[in-house]
């Protein structure tokens, strides 16, 4: 379980969220301390300016007037603070408790609310602050700031306020983290039990895309590894049965006539040596075939690449491949516009041709056409082989050029697939169109210039 992707990516968040209500806490702590800081100078503030208020008094009055006092008695109380004025001797001149008592009674019973309204927040000791005029001391003023209720219950408040947004926030974020944590890993543990069961040989396995993010892009990409690799299954199953069925014919054909030689039931005639011979080259074929598509595949690493006279080169292929045409009653044809010269390994393209016009063979009949077209573009050249026969259907489109797709028409299913080698060998592409009983046209784009490193 530690070692889970889910758990670390949960490892993950939680340290996020442990981290933001940390922040939150220093946060807090800092505005608290600031504002305390805040506080205590505008405490400072008022008590100068209660002192300096009690010493002009005494030096307007020549001495201690009790009803200044206690008019200066009330003025610090509404500043907040609770006070006591001592003379030189050390005796009580003024107090809170005092002036309160001297003031009317509507002012007592305002000023009485007021105090118990501060006193509700009383903490500490009285501060002296020495009194002097000309440089003598008058007396002593003795200051205890009154802690205004609606600053405690701020910083009550706050205290609550933070505690529960740890509580809610930090729960919710906890919930959100585990959720957030499954729902990105559920992806990756699909993909990881459908890899697992490709690796069993179950081919079929997909994994659900519910996202267009780079994980469903990523689930979209092993969906479709999964198809290609469950249709070369299909396709290597199939070339499996119809290898086997192409070799058995002849081999059975062999054998049957080689024992009954050996029976003596059939004499060793050259005829019989020739029936023979061409079971041997039916079985041959079949060998070559697989054999020419492995060679195709390895292309890469083999091309002799030079620049040739592709009017030339091409005529003569067809050439080759007029005769077996006019047996089947059809036409071959190929006419230049100009002369155009081609970059390419001429060994291969030749293959890509011969396989080309091969599939055109077989699907042509009495007054079918083949034509072959050359032409150029600025970087790259097209040789365009069409004919007007059987067509291939729609469904079979998309994979006439898989290794061993076999079509209607029979074969190993191999020509196309070395058609698509060759030409990716060259750094060129091959397509296909095709209409279903009306013909087919195979277009094979090759570099005018090749980038591929034969060596």
């Amino acid at each position: 379980m530690a070692k889970s992707l889910q758990f670390k990516f949960l490892l993950l968040l939680l340290g996020v969220v442990a981290i933001s209500l940390s922040g939150a806490i220093i946060f807090r702590a800092l505005m608290i301390s600031d504002f305390a800081a805040y506080r205590e100078g505008e405490t400072e503030d008022k008590a100068y300016w209660i002192l300096a208020d009690i010493e002009g008094a005494y030096e307007r009055n020549s001495g201690w007037r009790e009803d200044v006092q206690v008019r200066n008695a009330l003025w610090a109380l509404n500043l907040g603070f609770e006070m006591k004025l001592k003379d030189d001797a050390g005796n009580v001149v003024m107090d809170t408790e005092r002036s309160i008592q001297a003031a009317s009674p509507l002012a007592k019973r305002r000023l009485k609310a007021l105090s118990d309204y501060r006193m509700a927040g009383v903490g500490g000791d009285f501060v002296p602050y020495p009194l002097f005029l000309g440089g003598r001391q008058i007396g002593t003023l003795e200051l205890r700031e009154l802690r205004p209720a609606k600053e405690i219950l701020f910083v009550r408040r706050s205290d609550s306020f933070l505690l529960m947004s740890i509580l809610i926030i930090g729960g919710l974020a906890i919930l959100l983290s585990i959720l957030f944590s499954r729902r990105l890993t559920r992806p990756i543990k699909e993909l990881a039990f459908a890899a697992s069961a490709i690796s069993q040989g179950d081919y079929s396995k997909r994994v659900a895309i519910t996202r267009h993010d780079e994980v469903g892009n990523l689930s979209e990409t092993f969906n479709r590894m999964a198809k290609a690799l469950e249709t070369h299954e299909t396709l290597r199953r199939k070339l499996i049965a119809d290898v086997a069925h192409e070799l058995r014919t002849p081999l059975g054909v062999m054998r049957g006539e080689l024992e009954a030689m050996m029976d003596g039931l059939i004499p060793d005639d050259p005829s019989r040596i020739q029936s023979l011979h061409e079971e041997t080259g039916r079985l041959k074929n079949i060998v070559d075939g697989i054999e020419e598509l492995n060679q195709a595949e390895a292309s890469r690493l083999s091309l002799e690449l030079k620049r040739f006279n592709g009017k030339s080169f091409i005529t003569h292929i067809v050439e080759q491949y007029r005769g077996p045409f006019e047996k089947k009653g059809g036409t071959i044809a190929f006419e230049p516009d100009e002369e155009i010269e081609l970059y390419a390994d001429p060994d291969r393209l030749s293959q890509i041709i011969l396989n080309l016009l091969s599939n055109a063979l077989k699907a042509s009949g009495p007054g079918n056409r083949v034509s072959i077209t050359v032409g150029e573009t600025e970087r790259e050249n097209r040789i365009i082989v069409e004919d007007n026969g059987s067509g291939i259907r729609e469904e079979d489109l998309p994979f006439v050029f898989e290794r061993f797709y076999r079509g209607p028409s029979g074969g190993l299913g191999i020509g196309l697939t070395i058609v698509k080698e060759l030409a990716e060998a060259h750094g060129g592409r091959v397509e296909v169109k095709s209409i279903f009983g009306k013909g087919s046209t195979f277009i094979v784009y090759l570099p005018a210039e090749v980038l591929h490193n034969s060596s």
